[in-house]
């Protein structure tokens, strides 16, 4: 059985997770979407193949998901790991998510770094906007297919993955979240129940707990009525810094 254990604010590390799944085996994964708050699996996992993706923050694996999977232990088991990032630069997170689940009992036998779409990116500011794309979820499935021939040798050795072992520090989000524009809100909920950190609530009217937002800008892209904006200045100014530095498309980098 291949599990699938996923943190997808906007979608791109669940893409990634299914199309490395779909290479790996023809058969139905078992999926876990880690998202949302709630409470976390417990699971002791024997036989199979364990693929962990997540986004990065900062050149970090996102710390929600890596409490999330806490529970989550293996006995010698293969196990694939995989981050997206927006076209900047994944750092350390690669590694780091690596050593996590190495030390949780599992073998990794491949990692890979995708792009996803920014968190950031709009029209106007296209920071790998659409990505993953075909060409990149076509290469995912390869990679699945890689490590599934890999399995097939029993081999469980564990590649150089790119990072520094003593990882960049952690930058504290919070303090600015989206905001909402009450004449375009219909008040619908759906950022409520897309906020990975269940910050945003609905009592007549949005309101939002900025001190705990992620800035994973799910909420905005998610907004079927473009109520949804994270645009002040500091945001603006990165926006417009990752355009002049990023805007060249990143391709995925494989460890197998």
């Amino acid at each position: 059985m291949t599990c699938q254990f996923y943190f997808s604010p906007t979608g791109s590390s669940k893409k990634i997770a299914q199309s490395v799944a779909n290479g790996i085996t023809s058969e139905v994964c078992e999926e876990y979407d880690l998202t949302l708050p709630g409470p976390s699996p417990e699971l002791q996992l024997e036989k199979g193949v364990a693929i962990f993706s997540a986004p990065v923050y900062a050149g970090r694996v996102a710390i929600q998901f890596l409490e999330r999977i806490a529970g989550i232990k293996g006995h010698d088991t293969p196990a694939v790991v995989l981050v997206t990032y927006g076209n900047r630069a994944y750092e350390d997170a690669l590694l780091e998510l690596s050593d996590v689940v190495s030390a949780q009992g599992f073998k990794v036998i491949g990692a890979a770094a995708f792009i996803g779409e920014h968190s950031y990116a709009t029209v106007d500011y296209p920071v790998a906007l659409g990505r993953p794309g075909a060409t990149d979820l076509a290469k995912a499935v390869d990679f699945g297919r890689q490590l599934s021939s890999k399995l097939a040798l029993n081999d469980l050795t564990r590649p150089p993955i790119a990072g520094s072992c003593q990882y960049r520090q952690r930058i504290s989000f919070g303090g600015i979240a989206p905001a909402t524009d009450e004449a375009t809100c219909t008040a619908c909920g759906q950022c409520v129940t897309l906020c990975p950190t269940g910050v945003i609530t609905l009592n007549g009217k949005i309101a939002t707990e900025a001190s705990d937002c992620t800035m994973c800008c799910a909420c905005v892209k998610g907004c079927p009525t473009g109520a949804r904006s994270f645009n002040p200045p500091p945001i603006q100014e990165k926006r417009a810094l990752l355009v002049k530095n990023c805007s060249q498309p990143k391709q995925p980098e494989l460890f197998l």
